[in-house]
């Protein structure tokens, strides 16, 4: 059974030049410990409105603050986590059975998530009723 302690800040590689700013690059099973199969980005996230809300039962993301800021809560039904999501070079590992919760978008923030998966509704666990059922269900 997966926890929040499962779920870990990575480094992806940034390589700076003083003339032309800065560049990070994300590789399958180099940068990421998966492939990446999906790819996509939430912007324009309006001032106080959250997104996520759910977990998936088999998905890997790697969640990126591209621009701007917000804030991660991860939840593993016994002990919750919050993560500042700010650098570009940094990402928030999140493993399958784990509830996410994004917040306090920054004005301007972009956040890019790579999945291991491309997108099955039937991964996703929408309620949190849904999820400390699934947990249980997994100790079991």
């Amino acid at each position: 059974m997966t926890t929040v302690y499962d779920c870990s800040v990575i480094e992806l590689s940034k390589h700076h030049s003083d003339r032309k700013g800065n560049l990070s690059v994300v590789e399958n099973d180099i940068s990421v410990p998966f492939d990446v199969k999906r790819t996509y980005y939430l912007y324009d996230v309006p001032g106080g409105e959250s997104r996520g809300g759910h977990a998936h039962k088999g998905l890997h993301q790697l969640i990126v603050a591209v621009s701007g800021s917000f804030s991660v809560t991860l939840d593993d039904g016994s002990i919750k986590r919050t993560y500042i999501l700010n650098r570009p070079y940094q990402g928030l590992l999140v493993v399958p059975g784990i509830w996410r919760t994004l917040d306090d978008f920054s004005s301007g923030a972009v956040c890019m998530v790579l999945a291991s998966e491309g997108y099955t509704e039937d991964d996703y666990i929408r309620t949190y009723e849904d999820f400390i059922k699934f947990k249980r269900d997994k100790i079991k």
